[in-house]
């Protein structure tokens, strides 16, 4: 007996748990795994939104007065893709990884192993993006969207950046795989799927989208790195190839891709409004089902991006009215965040400004994109900055302002304090009053023909050009509030109670679904009252 005791403290002294910067690296637990996510989306955030300080920089006036054209155009590359695959993304797979398990009341995710590699992949292939930038000819200067033959004529950059969009859909893929384990098979008992936290639905959705769509955008890049090195010619016409296969491959993921970023904000959103409504979530199964129905469509709508490409008529009707059926199932989900506020208890913390902001410009952005869907309308508008205008409002006030609804309302789950609510809110105002100053001109400057990506423009835009770069320097310093709020939060200060939000907190996990009794520090409230 000894002697075993013996060799089992022998055994506990040898597997000492990793402390340090060995802890981090080899975590495999949900909840450091989610904040390496958070934290590193957040470094990216500011990153790709320095990129867009210089964009702005050069547009505050014409001429051509703070960076090459070149250069300029570098930057339009790497701040989309940096933001999309390097900041939105990971912010929502960091909420999904200290959420889903807490809310399905599982023990941790499915493969806590492979959630480390998928985290430690994203630093290496986000290196790779901003390393092109340092290598000879620079980084790629084709836009985010990659298109040949420009893509295949361009440098060194061009490869790191393949590489590094095959590395983030790897870490994507294994991340999804591990939440559609985690979700379908870790519940606790008495938890059926519709009973989920609308939060896990959106993510169990989304997993499939990224399954299904990454490896397309892992085609479209490797049939571009063999016509750049290996004598291919997919997409050369002089071999045969044709440079709009690019483009219907590229969209074919891109279109979905749009809503692997959105339905994740529609699950955070679905949480935060209920709970400081008091009421329980208008019409659960039709938003479960409103979220199937926009997964799906988004595979049949791709080429809405393409109406200048020279696709046929038939083809650009059929892609103009598979487009505007998107908006129904968009419209039950905004219908039912209105109905769940309807006659509810509202009070406006933080995280309910941030969502209510994320209603209006969303939908905002979405009535733009009902505008583009347009067949007519969209020849005159595409390569305009109508264009960007509408999808900034789709991913930045969709992501951003939910994924700070997000943080803010699990803020004190995460750290056991409040965050500082007057700060708080002074974010919330800075940075929905700075985004419509950046954004809102650029529907007029689109409208009146001013081209996107290009470093120089005629003068009548320059008045519009000069709000929007100022609004721009607006929004980026007020994010350095965000940093400001969460380390301070960090620190300490007033502790959060069990109940952080006036009961809401119960409301989230009882409403839908009975808590499993382990994870939360409430008792739970089942059917009958007993546990």
């Amino acid at each position: 007996m000894a002697h075993d005791h013996a060799i089992g403290h022998d055994d506990h002294e040898h597997h000492a748990p990793p402390s340090g910067i060995m802890r981090w690296i080899t975590t495999t637990n949900h909840k450091d795994i989610g904040s390496m996510y958070l934290w590193f989306s957040f470094i990216m955030f500011l990153v790709g939104g320095a990129m867009a300080l210089v964009i702005r920089a050069e547009l505050f006036q014409p001429g051509l007065q703070v960076v090459s054209p070149d250069f300029f155009n570098q930057m339009i590359t790497l701040h989309a893709l940096i933001m999309v695959f390097g900041a939105i993304m990971p912010a929502f797979v960091g909420f999904s990884n200290w959420m889903i398990p807490l809310q399905i009341g599982a023990s941790d995710m499915a493969f806590a192993r492979m959630n480390n590699w998928s985290f430690w992949i994203l630093p290496v292939a986000s290196g790779l993006l901003v390393l092109s930038m340092f290598v000879p000819g620079g980084a790629a200067g084709t836009g985010w969207t990659l298109y040949p033959p420009l893509s295949i004529q361009m440098g060194m950059g061009m490869d790191l950046a393949i590489f590094g969009i095959h590395l983030l859909g790897m870490s994507s893929i294994m991340g999804a795989i591990n939440i559609i384990t985690t979700i379908l098979n870790m519940r606790a008992p008495g938890m059926t799927l519709m009973k989920m936290p609308m939060f896990c639905w959106t993510w169990l959705i989304t997993a499939f989208l990224l399954i299904a769509s990454m490896p397309v955008l892992a085609g479209a890049v490797t049939m571009l790195l063999t016509d750049r090195h290996f004598g291919t010619t997919f997409f050369n016409a002089a071999g045969g190839g044709d440079p709009v296969l690019f483009q219907h491959i590229f969209w074919f993921f891109g279109h979905p891709e749009v809503y692997i970023i959105a339905l994740p904000a529609f699950g955070v959103i679905s949480q935060v409004i209920p709970a400081f409504s008091r009421k329980p979530l208008f019409g659960y199964a039709s938003m479960v089902y409103a979220i199937a129905a926009i997964a799906v469509i988004s595979f049949f709508v791709w080429a809405h991006h393409m109406y200048i490409t020279g696709i046929p008529l038939t083809g650009q009707l059929y892609f103009m009215y598979a487009t505007m059926v998107i908006a129904i199932p968009t419209g039950v989900k905004v219908f039912n965040w209105v109905a769940t506020m309807w006659k509810g208890s509202l009070s406006f913390e933080t995280p309910m400004l941030f969502s209510l902001g994320f209603l209006f410009l969303f939908t905002l952005g979405g009535f733009s994109g009902l505008v583009l869907s347009i067949t007519a309308v969209d020849i005159l508008l595409q390569e305009t900055y109508y264009v960007i205008a509408h999808f900034h409002y789709v991913m930045v006030a969709g992501a951003v302002f939910s994924a700070y609804a997000g943080a803010y309302y699990w803020l004190p789950k995460w750290t056991g304090y409040m965050y500082d609510e007057f700060l708080g809110k002074v974010h919330f105002w800075l940075t929905l009053i700075f985004f419509n100053m950046t954004f809102f001109v650029q529907h007029f400057l689109g409208l009146a023909g001013m081209p996107r990506r290009v470093p120089d423009y005629a003068l009548q835009f320059t008045e519009f050009n000069m709000i929007s770069t100022i609004g721009a320097f607006g929004l980026g310093i007020s994010q350095l509030l965000f940093l400001y709020i969460v380390l301070k939060a960090r620190k300490g200060g007033v502790k959060a109670t069990t109940q952080v939000w006036d009961g809401a907190e119960g409301l989230e996990w009882t409403v839908p679904s009975p808590a499993p009794y382990h994870t939360f520090e409430t008792p739970p409230v089942f059917e009958g009252g007993k546990h």
